[in-house]
């Protein structure tokens, strides 16, 4: 590549290079912008000007590690956006998902109240849900992990975002049992993918993705089955529960909650993509 290549010829390179390793071209935008630290307008209007041979080489390096490894570009930029705002990633937390901000945008529709409520994240990760909860409402958010590495992301987003979120190392609910804090809403977006699975997953996520946030035992449906065990430990019982699910745990997940809570009212919701989704339950 020439050394006063121009911005667009280092994206078609790029597109191309990505394309033929079946990669998603696209990435070539995001990796630039990323490294000529410019906003979106200015990275547009410049296509043709002139890029430093550094950043081109940087640029041509993260290409490059992409295409060959799978390694996800939020990983690399150790940064993704969510809900239209930016939060920081790392290997220890899963990278979120579309799919996740319509989950919480459910949380959000259903819970429309005067009243604060108390709200619990299970499995928190990065922290996403918790803090745009925390956001986007006036509710008293908690969130727990099992992992303290992905506690430490959690909690380093929650102060850059100036997000009010109380945040617990445990397993799922445990921590707001131990701490006789009764939630009203229970929100997760759990591991739910059968090991037996993994196999089908791309390179990009079984290779990048932490495991933990990734598989669970009984066919993907063990960590519904704690919850609604753990659930059923709280003096108090919540009203509500949200769970992300996939696209297959429609029926099973559904199963699991009305075998706890026969008079639960739960609806399953599709995404964007028209696949069961979301799961709410009024217990």
């Amino acid at each position: 590549m020439k050394n006063d290549a121009k911005q667009y010829e280092v994206l078609q390179w790029a597109s191309l290079f990505l394309k033929n390793h079946q990669r998603e071209p696209y990435v070539a935008e995001i990796l630039l912008q990323h490294y000529l630290n410019e906003p979106r307008a200015k990275f547009l209007a410049n296509m043709r000007d002139p890029i430093p041979l550094a950043i081109v080489e940087q640029f041509k390096k993260a290409i490059i590690n992409h295409a060959k490894t799978g390694i996800p570009v939020q990983h690399i930029i150790g940064k993704t956006e969510f809900y239209g705002r930016e939060f920081h990633v790392t290997k220890d937390v899963l990278i979120p998902r579309m799919e996740t901000e319509e989950l919480v945008q459910c949380v959000l529709k259903k819970i429309q109240t005067i009243e604060p409520l108390t709200i619990v994240d299970l499995g928190t990760g990065s922290g996403v849900i918790a803090i745009t909860l925390a956001l986007e409402s006036s509710h008293h958010i908690y969130a727990t992990d099992i992992s303290g590495d992905a506690l430490k992301v959690a909690k380093r987003n929650a102060i850059s975002l100036d997000a009010t979120v109380q945040f617990y190392e445990g397993d799922f609910l445990q921590p707001m049992i131990d701490e006789e804090i009764h939630p009203d809403v229970i929100v997760s977006n759990p591991p739910y993918i059968a090991k037996e699975d993994a196999e089908y997953l791309s390179d990009t996520v079984k290779d990048f993705d932490p495991d933990l946030a990734l598989f669970a035992d009984h066919h993907g449906l063990k960590a519904y089955e704690t919850i609604i065990k753990q659930v059923r430990q709280l003096k108090s019982r919540p009203k509500h529960l949200f769970f992300e699910i996939g696209y297959n745990q429609g029926e099973a997940v559904t199963r699991i909650i009305r075998q706890a809570f026969p008079a639960s009212d739960v609806s399953v919701y599709q995404d964007m993509n028209g696949k069961d989704r979301i799961i709410y339950a009024n217990i």
